[in-house]
């Protein structure tokens, strides 16, 4: 079966005068797909817009096509602009160009994901290098929104993803048939809390509570102001037991990931 390239979708007439950016990160800590989901979208188009020391990314007059990859795939990237550059700043190390979005594309824009395996490092290529390469591997309904619940084993998020997937339907479902031990985790310094869940609606009514006031009702926790939370705490699960599972199994469990992890003596527990 022959395949769809993306320029069948698209129909760019000018390939000569068109870039296309592969946007990954900045600085090891930018995850685009994630600010795109939270709809950060100043902050992805700056990426977008960059320049670094040595080289500019375009010129003045020139259509701009910008992915981001999708987290845990490297070859599935999701479309979420096309402008051309309307003036050149001339800066280096900032964002060095104003632009328009071209709104006769912004349909698909959230929507259209290509499969492309990127072969060089620089992320910013000329169209007709590899256009024929970007393979359309789906077109979605609606905006993309990656918040299917991944499992109990891989669930790893920060505070401000809770605060979001909190609210889906497969996260919800997942959350609330479960009793367990969860872990938080202070990227500013390291220290852990070990929590556990077992009443009404279980690891989700816990989070929740999270989400909705940081701290949880936790001792310890609620010496740290609310942005601190919502800035560094990461969520992830240690075990997962069924509804049916005796409370006291729980308990101790979780008193056993205390004592594993020194969450009471280099951590946030108090007990």
């Amino acid at each position: 079966m022959n395949s769809i390239k993306l320029n069948d979708i698209l129909k760019l007439e000018n390939l000569n005068n068109t870039k296309i950016r592969f946007n990954l990160m900045f600085g090891g800590n930018w995850n685009p797909i994630e600010m795109f989901k939270n709809n950060e979208m100043e902050t992805i188009l700056g990426g977008h817009y960059w320049n670094y020391d040595k080289k500019k990314s375009y010129k003045s007059g020139q259509i701009t096509v910008g992915f981001i990859r999708i987290k845990n795939n490297e070859n599935l990237w999701l479309l979420f602009h096309i402008g051309k550059v309307t003036k050149d700043l001339n800066l280096q190390n900032a964002v060095g160009y104003e632009y328009e979005t071209l709104t006769e594309y912004e349909k698909y824009f959230g929507r259209i994901i290509v499969r492309f395996k990127n072969k060089s490092q620089n992320m910013v290529r000329k169209a007709t290098s590899v256009i024929d390469d970007c393979e359309i591997a789906q077109i979605l309904p609606d905006i993309f929104d990656n918040d299917i619940f991944p499992g109990y084993d891989k669930v790893n998020i920060s505070w401000k993803e809770l605060s979001r997937v909190i609210t889906k339907d497969t996260w919800k479902t997942a959350l609330r048939n479960q009793k367990g031990v969860y872990l938080i985790t202070d990227t500013s310094n390291g220290k852990m809390y070990v929590g556990s869940a077992y009443g009404d609606e279980m690891i989700l009514n816990r989070w929740k509570s999270y989400v909705k006031i940081g701290n949880g009702g936790n001792k310890e926790l609620k010496n740290l102001e609310f942005d601190h939370i919502k800035e560094h705490f990461r969520f992830s699960i240690l075990d997962i037991f069924k509804s049916t599972t005796e409370n006291e199994t729980i308990i101790e469990r979780e008193s056993w990931w205390k004592e594993t992890l020194l969450s009471r003596k280099f951590g946030y527990n108090a007990n």
